[in-house]
């Protein structure tokens, strides 16, 4: 498939998670030096389904996002998924699952800039909530 707004939410989501995953993890490790559980404790700072929502609430209200991205945001929000939320509620789970749909859509376009803007700007806007 080459339009990346036709693949479903919720595959673009399990997508933007592992972007997501990679980057945070990369950026943990060159940032601070500690062990491997620690590292983990950290990371869950960042990309836990609470962090994510967080960070949703946060991008709309600076209106970050495009047309194109807010479409794809809301895609993901409404997607019914077969899985429970772990550890949070269902609204925070599905602002979670929207933000990463954001992140696998930009992936899949190519739009590495755009891509790179967005996770610079999660990783500030949790590095603010320290």
């Amino acid at each position: 498939m080459d339009k990346p707004s036709l693949y479903n939410p919720l595959t673009l989501a399990y997508l933007g998670d592992a972007v997501l995953d990679l980057y945070v993890r990369d950026y943990i490790v060159r940032q601070k030096n500690k062990k491997p559980n620690e590292l983990h404790r950290l990371s869950t700072q960042y990309v836990s389904a609470k962090s994510q929502g967080q960070t949703y609430e946060a991008l709309l209200e600076m209106n970050f996002f495009t047309d194109e991205e807010k479409d794809v945001l809301m895609r993901g929000r409404n997607a019914k998924s077969h899985t429970k939320a772990k550890n949070t509620d269902v609204v925070t789970y599905k602002k979670s699952t929207a933000l990463e749909a954001v992140i696998g859509f930009l992936h899949l376009s190519g739009e590495e800039a755009r891509l790179q803007s967005l996770l610079d700007t999660i990783i500030q806007l949790c590095e603010s909530r320290d």
